[in-house]
């Protein structure tokens, strides 16, 4: 069984107020929305840098385990800090039922390393800077913008991130395919829907 989850657009830095004004942004808008990816698609191949600056490819996962991919607005922001201390707690679990979670984010990887250490992440960040693979998913993708957080001495520096992403969720199961996909996740909720989702198809 499938499960798809939509909404209408959230209102977080949309890529369409980044387009007035700019034929190259409107260009680039108008081929972003050809791209609606639904259940039962094949997922598209991606290879991302991950908070570690190294290659994090989707060839080496997708056709061998479920795996889920959750694209977020942005590091240490209060909304996403809960999504992701969720998924944290949920991912032994996650683990056992042979599950690999990824979060995707228009965040450097510099800044994925700082987030990932100061909330003790146990799972993979991906650095979407320019929204390339956000927007083959269909996700919304908006103008970048910046958080205050401690660098890596523990001082308080700015971090500016690239784009900024929908909070989209998607998992993609042992056949390359979506399984599953919600556009209106709840922050604190999606590793208990995910989590139920997969538990439920293992069952079958």
């Amino acid at each position: 069984m499938t499960a798809v989850i939509r909404a209408p657009l959230f209102g977080c830095a949309l890529a369409l107020l980044a387009a007035f004004g700019d034929p190259g942004r409107a260009e680039e808008k108008k081929s972003d929305k050809k791209v609606v990816l639904e259940v039962g698609d094949v997922a598209p191949a991606l290879d991302l840098r991950d908070e570690r600056d190294e290659t994090w490819s989707s060839a080496d996962r997708f056709g061998k385990k479920w795996v889920v991919l959750y694209f977020y607005p942005g590091d240490f922001t209060p909304g996403c800090t809960a999504q992701a201390k969720a998924f944290r707690a949920a991912m032994q679990e996650l683990i056992e039922k042979g599950v690999e979670v990824v979060g995707i984010s228009g965040d450097s990887p510099r800044t994925h390393a700082l987030f990932k250490k100061a909330q003790m992440l146990n799972f993979t960040l991906l650095a979407d800077e320019d929204g390339a693979v956000a927007r083959k998913f269909g996700v919304p993708v908006g103008p970048g913008g910046s958080v205050k957080a401690k660098d890596e001495d523990g001082k308080l520096t700015t971090l500016q991130r690239g784009v900024t992403a929908a909070r989209w969720t998607f998992i993609i199961g042992k056949d390359g395919k979506v399984a599953y996909k919600n556009t209106k996740v709840s922050p604190a909720d999606d590793a208990r829907k995910v989590t139920a989702f997969i538990t439920k198809a293992l069952q079958k």
